[in-house]
């Protein structure tokens, strides 16, 4: 799940809101005229302001985007190209640590001139519009970074996560970890064995007249002495 703001479609930020000034995710283009070909590059450090990215990962709140782009007129819009880079924090999927990271946007979007006809054609979510000659970027990075960031993050690639035994973390664990785990068919004949008198000698239960080894005893003198008789 994506967050940032209230959580409303992000195509339709600027629409609705609209930028207010040349500063951070928004951009100027009233200097192209409209004037098909009209290019310029742009580099530009923002403060992402708000959370922006997935439940486990995410850039976090304040966090500084490093934009790297280049804007270009045509005849429908403004087409803006290029990267924004940014830190991200998250939590690992598998061991549950924290951890902190760096993410790579890649952006192609076009930006609709108003009574365009792709603005005229097109939904607030299949094109971003151009609002006074003003571009905001926060909802194309909302969009773009929900599809760069993993669901499910990981520390490392090789992150081993937590023994589902005692919950410790695998990482910290050494390689001798383990638990003996007795299978519970057992266990009753294991508590039996443990609680029962003697020391498991056969001979020891002689003494007792029902025991099978006194049992075996008594027969052996009764055929000695029968054989004496004869």
């Amino acid at each position: 799940m994506m967050s940032a703001g209230s959580g409303s479609p992000s195509r339709q930020r600027s629409t609705n809101n609209g930028p207010v000034s040349d500063a951070g995710f928004v951009l100027d283009v009233r200097s192209f005229g409209r004037r098909p070909g009209t290019m310029r590059e742009l580099h530009r450090t923002a403060t992402e302001h708000e959370r922006l990215g997935l439940d486990l990962i995410a850039i976090p709140a304040n966090a500084e985007v490093e934009l790297d782009l280049q804007l270009q007129a045509v005849s429908e819009g403004v087409l803006v190209t290029g990267t924004a880079s940014g830190p991200t924090a998250g939590e690992c999927s598998r061991c549950l640590e924290p951890f902190t990271d760096h993410v790579d946007i890649h952006l192609t979007e076009l930006f609709a001139y108003p009574d365009s006809t792709t603005e005229q054609t097109t939904t607030d979510d299949e094109a971003y519009r151009m609002v006074d000659d003003l571009i905001d970027l926060e909802p194309v990075i909302l969009d773009a970074i929900g599809l760069e960031l993993p669901l499910q993050p990981l520390c490392t690639p090789d992150c081993a996560g937590l023994c589902p035994e005692c919950g410790v973390r695998m990482a910290i664990a050494g390689s001798d970890h383990g638990h003996e785990i007795l299978d519970p068919r057992w266990a009753k004949l294991a508590s039996f064995g443990s609680d029962a008198p003697g020391t498991g000698d056969p001979a020891e239960g002689s003494t007792n007249p029902n025991h099978p080894a006194a049992s075996a005893s008594d027969d052996a003198e009764s055929r000695s002495e029968n054989l004496e008789e004869k």
